[in-house]
Formats: C-alpha cells, structure tokens, sequence
C-alpha cells in the first residue's frame, strides 16, 4: 500500500524540513538506493563512495523530515543504524486548509455529536434529522456511535467535552476566542419558565455561567424536522462566550477577568471546550444543545478565534 506526505502552506516547518531534506544530491541518491533495499549506515556509505560520517549526517536529515525509517539492530560490534524508505509519495498543496476570513479571524464549525468526553444525568437522549439514536435517559447512549449524526442534544446535568483544533495558532497570535451555540433549558416536555444554569469551560478554565430563563417550545422551532413532535422542545437562544485580552464575556456582558492568556490555548495540540451544568448550581435545570438542521439558527458549536499575525 502507498504511503504518502500530504503537506499544505501551513505547515511550514514541514515543508521546510522536506525541502532541506530533497536539497542535496546524496540525500536524492540514499533515497534512491532505500526504493530496493534497506541498509545500514556503513552499507550506504560503501556504495555510494562517500565517508561514513558524511552518510550518518544525511541520513540523520532524511530521517528529520520523516522520509526514511531507521532502527537499531545488533550488528558485530555494538549496534548498526537500518534504514529504509518510509513513504511513497509527497503532496503539498500551495493553499490553505484553515478556514479565515479577511479580518484574521479562524472559525470551526463543530457537530454537537463530536463529544469526545461525557458525564450525563437523565433526563437525556439525542435525536438526529432522522429519529432518535439509542434509548432516552440511558447515559450509555451517549457513547453509541451514532452520536455524531446528533442534531438535539439533552441531559439534566453534567457536560459535554468537545476537542477543537488550534492549528491557526501555528501561524498567528490569538487575540480573542468565542464559543457560539444555540442552547436553552431542559424540562419535561418543554417548560418556558424553567431557569437553568449553563456553564462553559475552555481548556479547564471556567469562563462564565448564563441562566437560561426556560425550555422554549409554543411554536415550531424554524429547521425542526417533521418528525419531531409540537409538544417537545422546540428551540433555543443563540448564546456567545468570549475571552479577550480584557477578560470573559457572556454576549458582551463582562463575566469575570480571566483573559485570552490565561487559556493557553497552544499548550496543547487541540482546545478543550466543556459545555454543561455544575452539581452545585444554584439552577439545575438541564440543557438542549442544538445542531444545524434543530431549533431556529443553522448553526452547531462554532468557535471562532480572532488572531494577529
């Protein structure tokens, strides 16, 4: 089976590091030589009559880049380094894969059913555009693989963990993150008064608690599909959490004072963003989670992040 690179303008330092790699005539001729054969670094340097030293040196560069495999293996005295080709193809896009606007801004889009972690109370379930995906009030529902195709999500309390990737901050600076997504309370049926304290964490920090004022229904959510019954949840309010340089807002309003630094959003090679309800809130009232084709905003959970360059 063919093994390929698949490199793009934003991974710079792979590029580079390729590019160094294929400049050099004896580095093109090991590579050559590696397409029939694997060979130790005394072998390589026998047959293309260049010092072992010089071998060792270009070999260590092809294996950088990550053009060769090498290991270890007992030789006849001490060990010998093999090596041998480790893809078949390179591919490098002159073009971006992340997605950003004029004004330096990095959105992504993220399917209310790609949780990756979950602690869940019934009531609970979730329904895709099709029908419901398992049982209602089973937490072990929540780990069916169908999950993904989730378009409303419930539960009473706990969270939902979603992992989002940072590679925006390879080539610029954050300036601010913010966390958007249809939501409301969680009621029996649906409940209009019916106060719920929803929380949001970014990377185990905790940003700001908004209190739902219900669990809206009376009317029609705008996508809901056909199947989906008048006497449920029905819709929800589109609500934004932002972290700048100044602190932590809910839709503009300032929440606390923890700011864009504090979230070390490159620390780790993803953003970890928690959506759900504290065992010590003051309004447990559970929380819908809608997706793009649920409720009243074509949207899922989308975070944007606002970057310098």
């Amino acid at each position: 089976m063919s093994k390929d690179i698949d490199l793009n303008i934003d991974r710079a330092e792979e590029l580079y590091n390729i590019a160094k790699a294929l400049a050099s005539e004896v580095r093109i001729e090991i590579i050559k030589l590696l397409n029939f054969n694997s060979y130790n670094v005394n072998e390589i340097a026998e047959k293309l009559n260049i010092p072992t030293s010089s071998a060792a040196l270009n070999v260590k560069v092809l294996e950088d880049a990550g053009l060769i495999h090498t290991e270890l293996q007992p030789g006849v005295r001490g060990s010998m380094k093999v090596c041998s080709r480790k893809n078949d193809n390179i591919t490098i896009k002159l073009t971006s894969d992340i997605v950003h606007s004029r004004d330096n801004s990095f959105y992504i889009n993220m399917p209310i059913g790609n949780f990756v972690d979950c602690a869940v109370q019934p009531t609970c379930g979730m329904v895709s555009e099709m029908g419901y995906i398992d049982r209602e009030d089973s937490p072990r529902a929540f780990y069916n693989p169908l999950r993904t195709n989730a378009q409303l999500i419930w539960f009473y309390k706990g969270y939902l963990e979603y992992r989002f990737p940072n590679n925006i901050l390879q080539i610029g600076k954050e300036k601010s993150i913010e966390i958007s997504m249809e939501i409301c309370s969680e009621a029996p049926n649906y409940r209009n008064n019916w106060p719920s304290d929803i929380t949001l964490w970014i990377n185990g920090k905790e940003i700001g608690t908004w209190t739902s004022p219900g669990d809206f229904g009376g009317r029609r959510g705008r996508l809901n599909p056909v199947f989906w019954s008048d006497g449920c949840t029905q819709y929800g309010l589109l609500k934004a959490w932002k972290v700048s340089k100044d602190g932590a807002y809910i839709d503009e309003k300032k929440v606390s004072d923890i700011n864009i630094e504090d979230l070390e959003l490159g620390k780790n090679d993803y953003i970890s963003v928690r959506i759900g309800i504290k065992d010590d809130a003051q309004n447990v009232g559970g929380i819908n989670i809608f997706g793009e084709k649920f409720g009243d905003y074509e949207q899922n959970i989308v975070m944007r992040i606002d970057y310098s360059i």
